[in-house]
């Protein structure tokens, strides 16, 4: 095969490649993966994260949704170890159908505008998986590990406490990619529970609850959760409702949830 030409970043995908050498390298490290796991890696892009991860495992799964960095990546991959590459959008990929050996381990440099949501679409399916190495933007990432009180604690952080412990890594500059972003990244380590912390007879509920208590969260429990809960239910799962949504633990909501699941 020929010489491809160049390719170049697509605004409609989000695609920022990562090129420096040093937050690479912390990356691997971060990472440290092992012969035997199996890799999975979202959005490879032109490959600085995937042939390093193939020259220390010599396989792995790379999901791109961008139909022309197929060949580029295909090409250069097999001077590295054997890459097997699916063309398609990871939001629609079912990763227990992929017919590999879990448990997974999934790393990737996120699309900032589906970040969140293919977090979870991917805890939805945190059975098989190990753990997951993300880069995104860094808000998101304070948001996720932020705890109760802090200015940032909001639904992510509760819902992704829900399904996984929550490490923030380090930062990644916009200098850091071609072409840059306007933003600050950050890299993030998920690893899903054995068991949820706590225990929600319908997570569709506690999602509920969680989302009208943030949608007005400068507003007291008490308000803010008019339309599901009378005051006395809200004393009744062990909540003053003159607090604000930012004071409440993921216990506390899961309260609250089991308190409406049980009506």
């Amino acid at each position: 095969m020929g010489n491809l030409a160049p390719h170049r970043a697509r605004k409609r995908f989000g695609q920022h490649f990562l090129h420096d050498q040093n937050i690479i390298q912390k990356m691997l490290r971060a990472i440290n993966p092992q012969a035997g796991d199996t890799l999975i890696e979202i959005g490879p892009g032109q490959g600085a994260l995937t042939y390093p991860l193939l020259e220390r495992c010599n396989q792995l799964t790379a999901i791109e949704l961008d139909k022309d960095l197929i060949p580029i990546l295909q090409q250069e991959s097999a001077k590295h170890g054997e890459l097997k590459l699916i063309n398609q959008d990871i939001l629609n990929t079912d990763i227990s159908a992929l017919g590999l050996a879990p448990p997974f381990r999934i790393v990737g440099n996120l699309p900032y505008n589906i970040s969140t949501p293919l977090m979870f679409h991917l805890l939805e399916q945190s059975a098989s998986i190990k753990d997951m190495h993300f880069m995104v933007q860094k808000e998101v990432a304070q948001r996720i590990i932020a705890s109760t009180g802090d200015k940032h604690y909001g639904r992510l952080s509760i819902m992704m406490e829900y399904y996984c412990a929550s490490e923030y890594l380090f930062d990644v500059a916009p200098g850091c990619f071609s072409p840059p972003p306007k933003v600050d990244s950050a890299i993030i380590r998920l690893t899903p529970h054995d068991q949820p912390p706590v225990s929600v007879s319908d997570l569709a509920i506690l999602a509920d609850v969680v989302k009208a208590a943030f949608s007005q969260r400068r507003k007291t429990i008490g308000n803010s959760l008019k339309g599901l809960f009378e005051r006395d239910q809200i004393e009744t799962a062990r909540i003053d409702p003159k607090l604000r949504a930012e004071n409440l633990s993921l216990q506390d909501f899961s309260r609250l949830a089991n308190q409406l699941t049980t009506q």
